[in-house]
């Protein structure tokens, strides 16, 4: 089945069509709510909202116009919307060191450079997490979906000048967190 099948198959009430869009769709979904939220659990009933949602309004989509970006700002939009509403952040953080020392084990990597990488990683996850859930969102669309500006005035509806504005400042606000988080550092 490709997916313009499946969409046809969701239309006349089919489940298995949906069934291949979340089977297709689901873990990048989860990646992007989850890059917005910064919270598992709640990544995961964004995007579990967002396939319910789907089954009811598919007749909606244009078939004119790619799925995938179509699909992804909705969630996108839930993921802020659920970030915006969240009041407290909690993270597993053995969870996340099990995961951590099983990738080393794998990986074949030094333990440094692991560590390093890891060191990195968290520095920009933590300094995301300082942005406004729109600003992550918007960075989160450019830079992990891959989206040009054209195509995110497209999806999101906004004029080029408000992406640009919207990017560089999202931009500089991340620039600005980490740059004060290596002042703090080095302090």
């Amino acid at each position: 089945m490709d997916e313009e099948t499946a969409i046809q198959r969701l239309r006349a009430g089919d489940v298995a069509g949906l069934e291949f869009l979340v089977l297709r769709y689901q873990v990048k979904a989860l990646r992007v709510a989850n890059l917005i939220t910064r919270d598992l659990p709640l990544a995961e009933d964004v995007v579990q909202e967002c396939f319910l949602r789907l089954l009811r309004s598919i007749r909606s989509y244009d078939g004119q116009r790619p799925f995938e970006p179509w699909f992804l700002r909705s969630v996108i939009r839930a993921a802020v919307r659920a970030a915006k509403q969240q009041a407290r952040q909690v993270y597993a953080e053995s969870e996340n060191e099990e995961r951590w020392f099983e990738s080393l084990l794998e990986s074949g990597r030094s333990a440094e450079a692991e560590v390093e990488a890891m060191e990195d990683q968290q520095r920009l996850l933590d300094a995301l997490q300082k942005l406004s859930p729109r600003q992550r969102a918007v960075l989160v669309q450019r830079y992990y979906l891959g989206w040009s500006e054209k195509e995110m005035v497209t999806e999101l509806g906004l004029r080029p000048g408000t992406i640009k504005w919207l990017l560089n400042a999202a931009r500089a606000r991340l620039r600005a967190v980490l740059e004060k988080g290596a002042q703090d550092e080095a302090c």
